[in-house]
């Protein structure tokens, strides 16, 4: 049998072709091997001049997106048993020094009030919308010297009871895409909170409420808690935290977030329990009793950045990791604190920004569609001296934001690639789609990241084009951003376990490691 192969970029997939002749007589056996040498010999000729004719290719070119199985999860995802399971306990750990969490994804727990997969996908991208914004007010804030306390007007803080909403923000309700189950005081009570990379205060509500939104587990009660306590107004804590003041002789936090939500109560010590892996105590967190805009379902916030009051910070872990499963599926991963980093790790440096402790920067030097680099500056991805730009690698966005130029570049690549395909029309912000609904698996461009160092991790088709209805309309899921910072989101995390090795600055990414 003989095969040729056709790489011309603009059909996607390459061509195949193949013959099988009949056996040659005995007469001209020799003659046949004799030409068949020849021929082959020139056919390595070409494909050498043709390699050496594209010299930007530097990766696979095409992949195979299962499209009839990325629509089943859609419906499966809108099923009224698919929350019904019983979701399982905390996961223990191998290692007497390293802690771990069950993670599940948002929609296992929450039932969304939508009927339509299409409407619940434009709930996600509006929610995911306030989440950028607010990341970019942080990142605003903190360059630009000002207190966090005028990235909204709120009002003075005196005492946790004393305090009403300035602002209640609509659109943020419910975000918060994954839980992890964490146990809080002695004896521990178990509570889903939303794990957060982009923030440093883990906090949840508790009683008494003088505003508190509903959640799947019963509100804290610190009465019930033996090992509770509140922080002093003159203890570091207090101190460490970028809005506080004193109320009855004990520290009052206070926590906004860009769309205007907050959070304010008592800032206190306890025990937090990781299941059967093992227990802290002496964490500071925040204890609401004022909670309004934020997370529906989740009981409060995990925060996994990179200040002083973050949970890996006071448990003085050395890395962290997580993997965040499929968000329309009812499985559950791990969030892991201390343990081995998977050996198959695609590691990239884990930068700093001076200006700004929370954000895990990554060495991104660039980006790869269909096996072509992208020509774009170096300097796209890099932090500046006033501590603007850089890419940061965060849990809580769900779509990755792009500058234009590196986002344009991108989409149009993509968009070369897949002229055999059918466009459809725009989804939210999404402006490149597709309609798929005639078929069950398609090959597209491959889409690869390429960190300083060499290393390249390839995206699944999964984690950049998604379905945005259960109908057959696909999106690829990066957007452009208007402000400065670029951020790889939870999309094309998805199936991945993300591993912050926070001693060695690395950041390590292991497909298929959930």
């Amino acid at each position: 049998m003989l095969c040729f192969y056709s790489n011309n970029t603009d059909v996607i997939p390459p061509l195949f072709s193949c013959i099988n002749p009949s056996p040659p007589s005995r007469p001209f056996l020799h003659s046949a091997m004799a030409q068949f040498n020849a021929a082959f010999s020139l056919l390595i000729t070409i494909f050498s001049l043709f390699s050496l004719a594209s010299p930007r290719a530097i990766s696979p070119q095409t992949q195979v997106l299962d499209v009839s199985s990325a629509i089943q999860n859609t419906l499966h995802a809108l099923s009224p048993t698919f929350r019904d399971q019983k979701k399982s306990s905390n996961s223990s750990s191998s290692s007497s020094s390293s802690f771990s969490l069950s993670v599940h994804p948002r929609s296992s727990l929450v039932r969304p009030h939508q009927r339509d997969y299409g409407d619940l996908m434009a709930a996600r991208v509006a929610r995911d919308a306030v989440r950028v914004a607010s990341l970019d007010a942080k990142l605003m804030v903190a360059v630009s010297g000002l207190s966090p306390a005028d990235l909204k007007p709120v009002q003075t803080v005196v005492q946790p009871e004393d305090l009403e909403s300035p602002v209640t923000s609509g659109v943020s309700q419910g975000s918060g895409e994954y839980f992890a189950r964490l146990g809080v005081g002695q004896p521990a009570k178990d509570f889903y909170m939303v794990i957060d990379t982009g923030s440093d205060v883990t906090w949840l509500q508790c009683q008494p409420c003088s505003d508190c939104y509903s959640q799947t587990d019963p509100i804290f009660n610190p009465a019930q808690s033996s090992s509770y306590r509140r922080v002093s107004c003159q203890a570091a804590q207090c101190s460490a935290l970028e809005v506080s003041t004193c109320g009855t002789d004990s520290c009052v936090y206070q926590v906004s977030y860009g769309d205007g939500s907050f959070t304010i109560g008592d800032f206190a010590t306890e025990t937090v329990s990781f299941g059967k892996s093992g227990t802290v105590p002496n964490v500071a967190i925040g204890c609401g009793h004022d909670n309004e805009g934020l997370f529906v379902g989740a009981a409060g916030l995990i925060a996994l950045g990179g200040g002083t009051m973050s949970l890996p910070s006071q448990i003085k872990a050395t890395s962290f990791s997580y993997c965040l499963v499929d968000r329309d599926s009812g499985s559950s991963s791990t969030l892991e604190f201390n343990s081995a980093r998977p050996g198959d790790s695609v590691v990239a440096p884990l930068l700093r920004n001076s200006k700004i402790d929370t954000f895990f920067y990554v060495g991104l030097s660039g980006i790869s569609v269909g096996g072509d680099m992208l020509s774009l500056p170096p300097s796209l991805f890099q932090i500046d001296g006033s501590g603007n730009g850089g890419i940061i690698v965060d849990s809580g966005t769900a779509v990755t934001r792009l500058q234009s130029q590196a986002y344009n570049a991108l989409r149009d690549t993509f968009k070369k690639y897949t002229k055999n395909l059918p466009a459809s029309g725009d989804f939210a912000i999404f402006d490149t789609c597709y309609d798929l609904s005639s078929m069950t698996k398609v090959s597209v461009p491959t889409i690869g990241f390429h960190f300083s160092g060499e290393k390249t991790l390839m995206l699944h088709p999964k984690n950049y084009l998604i379905p945005v209805d259960s109908a057959g309309k696909f999106c690829l899921a990066f957007a452009p951003t208007s402000g400065s910072l670029s951020i790889i989101g939870n999309i094309q995390q998805q199936g991945t376990r993300v591993s912050y090795d926070l001693a060695n600055k690395l950041v390590g990414f292991s497909p298929d490691k959930c």
